[in-house]
This record gives structure tokens, sequence and C-alpha cells, in this order.
């Protein structure tokens, strides 16, 4: 504990899953946040739970003057701010290429890419003034590859969060100022359910569903949590990560590595079987 002493954060979509996990670690790790969300009942709820270190301010991260007042309600309130986690983010339209309406695609692109400017954009003046900071943007493997979200808008998105952090940590990097990224591998959050059309309600109960179905999909033989992502992000907010900038941190357990092993070796008996059936 500790690691975040005396730093102040702000913390985007923290009325569930990765977001509030995060909240909660960074509280106890010292740290003073201010949470962002839509959903007022959620995140006035978590500010309560988590006291004075944490202050709640409803905000549509889509929106430049909510994103603004967010980022300047953190220094007015603690007097800096060394972290911006820009966590806010949502599924986007399925389906193949022919079918994709250009107002869902919109959409989903201010809420995953538009959100993210905004933060690092009202961020950096206060960032390059004092001469530190740390911005943490939250990517995807499916920013990295093709074929790891149900949503090819969602896959583009993300990959345009992890460019553009690496393009802004070129310039705030010679301020002072970190910005990187990570990319979740498959976590069990409620976002797979939103993502097939669950109401959020109904897509908060799934995470239990997403531990089971995850559990072999990668080497580490468990689905990812939440904590698994907040712990990556304390370390990119911590003096620990002090010469680490314009990098994508991805927390996967290796899903992204290649064949699992077993998988592998599995296929290369096949293979045997086929020669043998065939001498």
């Amino acid at each position: 504990m500790g690691r975040l002493n005396g730093k102040v954060a702000v913390i985007t979509g923290a009325t569930s899953g990765i977001g509030l996990r995060t909240a909660e670690v960074f509280v106890a790790e010292g740290a003073k946040i201010v949470i962002a969300g839509r959903r007022v009942a959620e995140g006035e709820a978590l500010a309560k739970k988590l006291g004075a270190d944490c202050v709640f301010l409803k905000t549509d991260v889509t929106i430049e003057e909510q994103m603004g007042a967010l980022i300047a309600l953190a220094v007015d309130k603690f007097g800096h701010l060394d972290c911006l986690f820009n966590n806010a983010g949502g599924p986007a339209q399925t389906g193949g290429i022919e079918g994709l309406e250009v107002a869902r695609f919109d959409a989903a692109m201010a809420t995953l890419v538009r959100s993210v400017m905004l933060g690092m954009k009202h961020a950096a003046p206060y960032m390059k003034k004092q001469g530190f900071g740390s911005i943490i943007n939250n990517g995807s493997i499916a920013g990295r590859l093709a074929g790891f979200s149900s949503s090819m808008v969602y896959g583009a998105g993300k990959a345009a969060v992890i460019h553009l952090t690496k393009c802004v940590a070129m310039e705030l990097g010679e301020s002072g100022v970190r910005v990187n990224s990570i990319s979740p591998g498959a976590i069990a959050t409620g976002i797979f359910g939103k993502a097939l059309g669950l109401s959020v309600e109904a897509a908060e109960k799934t995470p239990d569903v997403m531990r089971e179905v995850y559990k072999a999909a990668q080497p580490i033989p468990r689905a990812g949590l939440p904590e698994d992502i907040a712990q990556a992000a304390v370390f990119l907010a911590s003096d620990e990560s002090s010469f680490i900038n314009g990098h994508d941190l991805v927390v996967d357990g290796a899903i992204t590595g290649g064949r699992n092993w077993t998988q592998q070796q599995q296929g290369y008996v096949a293979l045997r079987k086929a020669f043998d059936q065939n001498k």
C-alpha cells in the first residue's frame, strides 16, 4: 500500500468494471481521485464508499465542456493532477462492413476515441505546467490484432487509441509527461453482454459467466479480472514507471502470444494420424 501516496488522479468510466476497481485500488494505494460516469446513483455510491479521497462528477466523456470541467475539478479540489486514466468506453455495432450504420459508427468513435483525445487535451496544460504527470489510455488487444472483438468498429477505435497514445507521448514526453496505454485481453466485465444487446443491468450480472467462458482462452488458466487492469494502471501511475512512455502494456495472459501449447500439440497428433492413414 502507499504506491500512490500524495497523487491525484481522474478516472473515467468508474461506475462499473475496470474503472470501478481501479478507483478502489487507487484510493487504497493512497491517491485522491475524481471519478466520472454517466450513472449518478452508482457514481455517488462509490464516492461515498471511498470517502473524502473520492469525488464523483457526472460526465459525458464525448462532450468537451464536460471533460474540461472534470479535469478542472480535480485541480480545484486537490491542488494538482498527477494521473488521468481515460478508461471510459463501450461496445460498438457488430456485424460486417456492409451493414454498418454511419450514425452508430460515429457514436462509437466518439466514445472510444474522441473521449481519449479530450481527456488528454484538457489534462496536458496542467501537467505540462507542473512538469510531470501520467496519462493512461485504455486500449485493447482488439486494437492490436483483428478478430479479438465482436465489433470491427471497436477494434478500429482501440487501434486509434493505441496509436494516438504513442503520438501524444512523443509530444508531452518533452515536458516530463508520460502517456501510455493498457491493452486488456479477455477481462470478465459486463461489456461483452452489452455488445450482444443486453441491458446495462443484465450485462452487469454476466462477469461470472465470462470467467467460465474465458478460463481456457489463454495459457494462464483463468479469465482476466478488473483487478489485473487496475494493478497495471497503478504501476503506470506510480513513480515506478517513470521511464516508460509511449508504451502499450498488454495484459492478456498471452492470448495474443500465439496458439496455446496444448492446442498446438493436439494439432500435431491429428496430423500424424492423417499421415498414418495415408501411408
